[in-house]
């Protein structure tokens, strides 16, 4: 008996011995390719969060490797797990608009006219986020803005493909246009917003609702730190930013192919710009060109690669990342010139800024009023830590208070 005993022993300690040397190891190859820019402030903290998200896919690798799970479902329990109390200044309640689960936040104090309407969009690359996630962020922002905010639980991928998210938020925020009354919210004053992911499914669904007459026009659409775009991984802000945390080069591609085919195939090619073809590339260089970046974000040395030969191939799988509703940057003028009042917000090391940047130009330049708020030493993700376990960044609150700032003003 003592023998097994022993052997079990021994068995489980080589076992905990050897997942802990796989999980360091992971982070260790995962930091030999990421980069913390000296202008991020606190990057110890961006450092102790990353390890956590790093620590966090490994064990869920493991997991799936071993037959229990898969990766993506241990991340999002993980990242979903906690719930919060009961609210002294709001109401809270889940609902379903159509076939679509929400959150609804509405601020218990008496108002004398109706109130703003916030539809909100996590991000996540829409694979990871939910509710949970953004809870403390949406909660904030009905409390210190005094709106009606509606949080969106829509489908993720891979299991949910492309149009899965973008018809989930239309349709919720139908839903809520045609509702407004019971809510007590302003038709007049309803905006959509969203983080990453999320600011791609405010800019579609916005753009979708432009010019429609059986809906109220949308006041606004608010774009935190937006992807836009899927043609081109090689403009400025994917090179600079190409390690920073939270989004890496190679994560972003990953996760528009997540989203549009269920699967990473391609990746390399869609990175190395191989899956446009050479007409359509020339067509739309008058939106998405590091010509149209001001030079001031170009000074951190860019080197962009020239795109490799088209493969027509791999178009034949991605083509669809030419269609508005999944890249908004592609939207005609027609389209664009209807959007509503909008708000973005960059981040200086985020692979994503230039996508923000190019967006607001076309805005601009269609006639669209922008409020541009640009964190100088932001990065990705940054505004949806907000309150997160005590990791929050002080460059994220300031952004916060900027969405609030424009809320109030509208």
């Amino acid at each position: 008996m003592a023998v097994v005993l022993t052997v079990l022993v021994l068995f489980l300690a080589g076992f905990v011995a050897g997942f802990i040397l796989l999980v360091m190891g992971a982070i260790n190859f995962d930091f030999s390719n990421s980069e913390i820019p000296p202008g991020v402030n606190q990057p110890a903290k961006l450092r102790i969060i990353h390890i956590i998200l790093i620590s966090t896919a490994v064990v869920g690798k493991i997991l799936e490797n071993i037959g229990i799970c898969t990766q993506v479902s241990f991340v999002r329990y993980v990242q979903g797990r906690k719930t919060l109390g009961v609210d002294p200044k709001l109401f809270i309640k889940d609902l379903w608009f159509e076939k679509v689960p929400v959150r609804i936040y509405q601020p218990k104090a008496p108002s004398a006219s109706q109130r703003r309407g916030v539809m909100f969009f996590h991000g996540g690359g829409w694979v990871f986020g939910s509710i949970e996630t953004h809870e403390k962020l949406c909660r904030s922002i009905a409390r210190d803005s005094d709106s009606v905010v509606v949080s969106v639980g829509y489908r993720l991928a891979p299991e949910h493909k492309y149009p899965a998210a973008y018809e989930d938020c239309l349709n919720a925020t139908q839903h809520f246009l045609h509702h407004l009354e019971h809510y007590g919210v302003d038709p007049a004053r309803v905006t959509v917003c969203g983080d990453s992911a999320g600011g791609n499914l405010a800019a579609a669904v916005s753009q979708t609702l432009a010019g429609r007459s059986d809906f109220p026009k949308l006041r606004a659409q608010i774009l935190l730190y937006p992807g836009l775009q899927a043609l081109d991984f090689n403009l400025p802000s994917y090179h600079q930013n190409r390690g920073v945390p939270l989004l890496f080069r190679e994560r972003a591609a990953f996760f528009a192919l997540l989203y549009l085919n269920g699967d990473a195939l391609h990746m390399q090619e869609v990175l190395e710009g191989s899956h446009i073809p050479p007409d359509m590339r020339v067509k739309y260089t008058k939106w998405v060109s590091p010509d149209n970046i001001p030079e001031k974000f170009k000074v951190r040395g860019v080197r962009p690669l020239r795109p490799t030969d088209f493969i027509a191939e791999v178009y034949e799988t991605v083509k669809r990342f030419c269609e508005p509703n999944l890249c908004p940057l592609l939207a005609e003028d027609s389209v664009v010139q209807q959007l509503p009042e909008s708000f973005i917000l960059t981040c200086e090391y985020d692979v994503l800024r230039d996508d923000g940047l190019l967006y607001k130009k076309r805005l601009e330049d269609n006639g669209v009023r922008v409020t541009w708020y640009h964190l100088e030493d932001g990065f990705h993700g940054i505004i949806s830590l907000y309150d997160y376990c005590g990791f929050s960044f002080p460059s994220g609150k300031r952004g916060l208070d900027s969405v609030v700032n424009f809320l109030k003003s509208l």
